[in-house]
């Protein structure tokens, strides 16, 4: 092998490192699953903005590999008995996240891995926003940020854990353009 060959030949190896070092992994396999047409109603473009947010989440903590996950926006009857369900809550809340099992973790990091279920109820969500002074699509996409943060393991139940969430949450949406929502000045 000449020696221009072995330059060119290092030139381009050093291209493929440099290539895959940059590479952004696959995008998520994101489903937005709209039970309850009042979302449509109260929400221009909502399939939209809920995919941006929970990319927008992903995006802040990336997964290992690529992941699949269901956005369901639903009334609040559905949510009511998923609480009742799955929590022992006897009313709707505002967002329920359902991680997938831990077989998920161990599949290869090549296959897009289920990462959960992000499911908001429509009347909660509406009633909060009303009453925090903000529109529904603003409470909205805190709120599916909020859940996929759950699904990727984050927490708030100490203390400690909830400012850390909370401050993910808060630089998560300041970069979609939306105010901070635990803000007393809103």
């Amino acid at each position: 092998m000449t020696a221009a060959r072995t330059r060119r030949s290092a030139r381009s190896a050093s291209r493929v490192r440099q290539a895959a070092h940059w590479r952004r992994p696959p995008r998520p396999r994101i489903s937005v699953l709209i039970e309850a047409p009042e979302w449509r109603r109260r929400v221009p473009n909502v399939a939209s903005l809920v995919r941006r947010a929970a990319n927008a989440a992903l995006a802040a903590d990336p997964p290992m590999s690529t992941v699949e996950l269901s956005l369901v926006l639903a009334d609040d009857r559905m949510v009511h008995q998923l609480n009742r369900r799955w929590r022992g809550y006897d009313k709707p809340t505002n967002v329920l996240s359902f991680p997938a099992d831990d077989r998920a973790a161990r599949l290869p990091r090549n296959v897009c891995r289920p990462l959960g279920d992000v499911v908001i109820a429509s009347g909660v969500t509406v009633a909060e926003a009303r009453t925090q002074g903000k529109s529904v699509g603003a409470h909205l996409a805190h709120l599916v940020v909020h859940g996929v943060l759950h699904l990727l393991g984050h927490d708030h139940e100490r203390d400690a854990d909830a400012e850390r969430m909370e401050a993910m949450e808060v630089s998560i949406l300041q970069r979609l353009g939306i105010a901070d929502p635990y803000r007393c000045d809103r």
